[in-house]
Order: C-alpha cells, then structure tokens, then sequence
C-alpha cells in the first residue's frame, strides 16, 4: 500500500532504489517472491515463454521497466535482516526479459496490483499498476 507515502518509485538516480531492498532487482511483490505460472507456451512481447512456474521480478527505470520471469525457486521465508539478499536474483537464471510498456495513469492506485487486461481468448496483457503508473506487456498463447 502507498500509505501516504508520494512517488513510491522514486526519482532520478533514486528510481526504484526504495523497492529494490538493496537487490538488483524488484520483487514485484512484499515480503516474499511473486509467482506467474502459465500452464500453456506464450510469446511475451514476442520472445518466447515455454509453460512453467518462475519467480517474477522487474527492473525499474524511469523510462522503461523490464519483466523478468526466472527459474529462481520461490522464496519460503523473508528475513528482514538481511533485505540485500532477500532472494538471492542472479540474472543468469531468466528466462524471459522483455520491455514494459509504460503508461501514466489519470487517478492513483492504492495497492500493488497485478491484472489481466485486454484479454481474448488468446492474448491479452500482463499489467503491474501502483501509484499512478502502469507497466505491461502484451501475451498470447503460442
């Protein structure tokens, strides 16, 4: 939740510092890892994604956000001592990385969310809204 807090991602060389932990990477998620399984193949952006179960993560920069699907196990259990290597993300374990689309939102999203939009019975778009901003990525079964 942004709990009053203004510009959840930051700006400038800040940009995305605050989510990251301390990681290369943000979770897209609290406390513990974000999964996306697909129990059929999808082309994500126009890269392929064969069905599976991966850890999701996103690279944040101010003018581009970059989804990463991983093979990286999901996370049993956070430790808040130790934020930097809350899930030990190496990128030599992606398996998808493709440019988000980015889109400014007119009102303000409260809770992290992640939804299905614009879907068809073969495709449709990944999108991750909070505050007042919006990345996605086109899909569509293979």
């Amino acid at each position: 939740m942004l709990r009053q807090r203004a510009s959840i991602f930051g700006t400038g060389a800040d940009y995305g510092k605050t989510l990251n932990a301390g990681g290369l990477i943000w979770r897209a998620g609290t406390d513990q890892s974000m999964r996306f399984k697909t129990d059929v193949a999808l082309d994500c952006g126009g890269k392929a994604l064969p069905a599976g179960e991966y850890s999701m993560f996103i690279g944040l920069d101010e003018r581009e956000w970059t989804l990463v699907l991983s093979s990286w196990p999901a996370q049993q259990q956070y430790d808040s001592a130790n934020k930097a290597e809350a899930y030990n993300y190496t990128p030599d374990r992606d398996v998808l990385r493709v440019m988000m689309k980015l889109d400014a939102l007119p009102y303000s999203v409260d809770e992290f969310t992640i939804a299905f939009v614009d879907m068809t019975r073969t495709s449709g778009r990944l999108a991750v809204m909070w505050d007042q901003t919006m990345g996605s990525v086109a899909f569509k079964m293979q």
